[in-house]
């Protein structure tokens, strides 16, 4: 694994995809079940706890490009004006506050490493803002290559992948053809970092079956052996490996 490495105690996992990809309901469903059996998890949530001059952030797409605040929901739906703004200065703005965000991140995961946890659950990542980026121009790509060494790995970094029609329906805040740009630039960015773990589209249920299932696995390897196999009651030979693991 590539980047800081966190000790045997507290692994890291992180949940990443366009608006609406369900997110949060699979965060809490995965907490809820570490917690069952017996694990201390903490839930970081990247915009509230990593994310840098948000007072400025959420200021400049309610004020300059005059969209929406807050949540959208499907009886609320709401016009958001923020990432979806591709123009030239905004696109310059962000390599400079997401190379501060990288620094911050740095700064949580390192504290987070020290604390009692067993699991730190991060609600997004550094790899949602990098999707904002158009992958498409070589200059960006190379910004971001330059930023990877400087990411922390999670254990587990999953990609919630999802139909843009279906996650604007569950979350009605930004315009579907930016959905759609967005979506494809997370799978681009997924092959430029490696190491991913793209869940593709399907039922909420299915999927976090799938999620709870490969966590437990990844979890159970290496360093990560000896609280997570005496916490469980499993013998190691019985979870080594995947027997699904989903692909792009």
């Amino acid at each position: 694994m590539r980047g800081a490495q966190q000790n045997n105690r507290s692994q890291f996992v992180s949940f990443s995809g366009i608006d609406g990809a369900g997110k949060s309901t699979q965060i809490e469903a995965l907490r809820a079940r570490l917690e069952e059996m017996g694990l201390r998890v903490r839930v970081i949530r990247f915009w509230d706890e990593v994310a840098q001059l948000r007072a400025i952030r959420e200021g400049a797409g309610h004020a300059i490009f005059h969209g929406d605040k807050g949540e959208g929901t499907p009886s609320a739906p709401i016009h958001r004006r923020d990432k979806n703004v591709q123009s030239w200065p905004m696109s310059c703005l962000r390599l400079v506050l997401y190379l501060l965000d990288t620094m911050s991140l740095r700064h949580v995961v390192n504290q987070a490493s020290c604390s009692d946890s067993d699991v730190v659950i991060f609600d997004r990542y550094i790899y949602d803002e990098l999707a904002n980026l158009n992958l498409r121009n070589s200059l960006l790509r190379a910004y971001i290559r330059m930023l990877i060494p400087m990411v922390p790995r999670p254990r587990i970094a999953y990609l919630l992948d999802a139909d843009p029609v279906e996650a604007r329906a569950r979350k009605p805040e930004y315009p579907l053809g930016f959905l759609y740009a967005n979506r494809q630039s997370y799978l681009n960015l997924s092959a430029l970092f490696g190491g991913m773990t793209v869940i593709a589209p399907m039922p909420i249920k299915d999927a976090g079956g799938i999620i709870l299932q490969y966590a437990i696995q990844e979890l159970l390897r290496e360093g990560a052996r000896g609280t997570f196999i005496e916490r469980f009651c499993v013998e190691p030979t019985d979870m080594d490996g995947p027997s699904t693991r989903p692909a792009v």
